[in-house]
């Protein structure tokens, strides 16, 4: 008769083995992963359950998760107060041209620092890390003397041409991303595409550029993000000739008052719910974006890690 070591296979199920995690393994991970994601999740139901509220919900202490009816007209506001669908398109443009501009120019000069020698390369690269280091504050009124000096005030210009050039908003670290993928190509490749006829243009975009693809997902959907949260520069170099969404929303409440004058009817004051209702129509294109690439971003992130290692 064969014996059955119960305690073995009980430490086996709940410790695990080299195979497998076992069950207080995995009950700490999935415990971690809940309440990770509950804290990230809980502030968008909050906002989605109360800008679907009207007021007679909002007012009623026994309605917390879920209204009585489902309300529209929290949206219908937001939108007006907003003037949205103009506003998200001059949103995208300055996003989508600034992080454009940002991801050429970073890939372009990190396989600058990546595999070519000139002089004065060590003392250029530290200078570019710096850069990293100040505060984009402490630079702002220089630079927007700078500007107005070059009429690039009120005008796409500001964000663009300081990000064409490798000074964009947080630019130093996609150029570190670039030169990390762009170290770890073997040089023997270059060198035998160079041995077939290659120039170095051709070996840049026909090597360089397809093995550091992950960097490219990586630093569009992070400069895409960072641009289109920035209102303090935005609103200084920008002033009322463009207006983004996140500009928007931080006047939502003199503009709603404009707007709606708080009167006799109640039902045009403002209220928590028109405010949740625009801040998630502000973060919404965010949400759509994220969703569309989170599969080659999850990808790129495995593959590479955000420094590129």
């Amino acid at each position: 008769m064969v014996k059955v070591d119960y305690t073995s296979k009980a430490k086996k199920i709940l410790f695990g083995s080299k195979d497998n995690k076992g069950l207080i393994a995995n009950i700490v991970i999935y415990s971690l992963l809940l309440g990770i994601g509950f804290v990230y999740l809980y502030p968008l139901i909050y906002m989605f359950v109360n800008s679907m509220k009207d007021l007679s919900d909002l007012l009623n202490p026994m309605v917390n998760w879920i209204p009585t009816r489902i309300f529209y007209g929290n949206y219908i506001k937001a939108l007006k107060v907003l003037n949205y669908f103009p506003t998200l398109y001059q949103t995208f443009y300055v996003t989508i041209v600034t992080s454009l501009a940002q991801l050429i120019s970073s890939a372009i000069i990190g396989y600058g620092f990546a595999r070519y020698n000139f002089p004065g390369k060590k003392l250029f690269f530290v200078l570019m890390i710096i850069t990293f280091l100040i505060p984009q504050q402490v630079l702002m009124i220089p630079r927007f003397l700078m500007y107005q000096r070059l009429g690039m005030l009120k005008s796409v210009l500001s964000f663009f041409v300081p990000a064409l050039l490798g000074q964009g908003l947080n630019q130093a670290l996609f150029i570190l991303i670039f030169y990390q993928f762009f170290s770890m190509i073997p040089k023997s490749i270059e060198e035998a595409a160079q041995i077939d006829g290659a120039n170095d243009f051709k070996v840049f975009l026909k090597i360089a550029i397809p093995s550091a693809i992950p960097a490219f997902v990586i630093t569009f959907v992070l400069s895409f993000v960072w641009y289109w949260n920035e209102t303090y520069l935005t609103a200084i170099y920008f002033g009322d000739a463009i207006k983004t969404l996140p500009i928007q929303l931080q006047k939502f409440v003199d503009t709603y008052q404009m707007m709606f004058p708080s009167g006799t009817v109640i039902t045009d004051r403002l209220n928590e719910s028109v405010r949740m209702a625009g801040t998630l129509l502000t973060i919404l294109p965010l949400l759509i974006v994220y969703f569309i690439v989170q599969k080659w971003l999850i990808e790129s992130i495995d593959s590479a890690g955000i420094t590129g290692e």
